[in-house]
């Protein structure tokens, strides 16, 4: 798989990323570490070699799950992980970093990224000065190799550069759920920083498998995505039944089409969990699929028969509170 450069740091990363939120299990039904185990070997096996996790997914089991899977490819490997909104200050980051080490068995993170601004969740506020100055220690230290910021609005991306080289944001963003492209994407293209794209698929919306009825347990995650509820998930099944026919041209299914339009998008990457290893096969055939511009309009227009009618006012997917 071609690789593409992560922000200017000169890291190589792949376009598909295995995204392993699941692979921590909170919030996420009917997941097994020895099937995450083998879907993380089959996704790098295909040629996605760039993982991401971070610390809150499960409490670090997650990024244990991730060593276990990997340990032995590390050199050829690119580690991504996250340290949380209630770990920002200068000691707390220091100690956070060093607890994802020790869960990935490695002595360095290729990205490091902050996982949500200070204040998400109702935790502290920390001057991003304080944050960034730990970061740049780490990096300096040869601890992390590159920095990044998640779920960041522009402002706080444009305030966090004055303190770092940030050379990448992971935002929600997905053909069904599009508020970077107005926000951040802009600045991030003219500043070289790289989109990892976090949900492409829209939590399994975008690969047609759910029914028109469809109801997840309160324990899922998806029972709070705002694209699961009412009018939003039944215009998102009359987009699915128009780019079905489009999928069928390129021989390809309805998920790596979402994907494939994805990675058109400029400097975008898509971060894809996996629950199984024909899960991971499949997802990095998505970076072959090469749409025509004809079809890229197509798709763009069928995907703001959804994002036209959400809010914007709210970036966050889901209505955690």
């Amino acid at each position: 798989m071609q690789t593409r450069e992560l922000g200017t740091s000169g890291i190589q990363i792949t376009p598909i990323i295995t995204g392993t939120w699941q692979a921590g299990k909170s919030m996420w039904v009917g997941i097994e570490d020895a099937e995450t185990i083998k879907a993380l070997r089959a996704a790098f096996e295909a040629g996605i070699t760039t993982v991401d996790t971070a610390e809150v997914y499960g409490q670090g089991h997650s990024e244990r799950v991730v060593a276990e899977a990997l340990s032995d490819v590390r050199d050829r490997a690119v580690y991504m992980t996250k340290v949380f909104a209630n770990h920002l200050k200068y000691d707390q980051v220091i100690a956070a970093c060093e607890g994802s080490l020790k869960n990935l068995k490695t002595d360095y993170i290729d990205l490091y990224q902050i996982h949500w601004p200070a204040g998400a969740f109702n935790t502290e506020i920390v001057p991003i000065a304080e944050t960034l100055s730990a970061l740049n220690d780490l990096k300096q230290q040869g601890k992390i190799r590159a920095i990044g910021v998640s779920n960041f609005s522009r402002a706080q991306i444009e305030e966090a550069a004055q303190y770092a080289r940030i050379d990448s944001l992971q935002p929600p963003y997905n053909l069904f759920w599009r508020h970077v492209e107005t926000d951040a994407m802009p600045y991030c293209v003219e500043h070289q920083i790289s989109i990892l794209a976090y949900s492409p698929l829209a939590q399994g919306l975008l690969t047609g498998k759910f029914g028109t009825d469809k109801t997840f347990p309160p324990e899922d995650v998806r029972s709070k995505n705002k694209l699961f509820h009412s009018e939003n998930y039944a215009r998102a099944q009359q987009a699915l039944d128009q780019l079905r026919p489009i999928a069928e041209r390129y021989h390809t299914s309805l998920g790596n089409l979402a994907l494939a339009w994805l990675l058109a998008q400029p400097q975008t990457h898509a971060i894809v969990g996996v629950r199984s290893a024909e899960q991971a096969v499949d997802n990095a055939r998505a970076a072959t699929v090469q749409l025509s511009p004809e079809d890229l309009a197509a798709i763009d227009a069928i995907g703001r028969s959804v994002t036209d009618h959400l809010p914007d006012a709210n970036p966050v997917m889901w209505n955690f509170s």
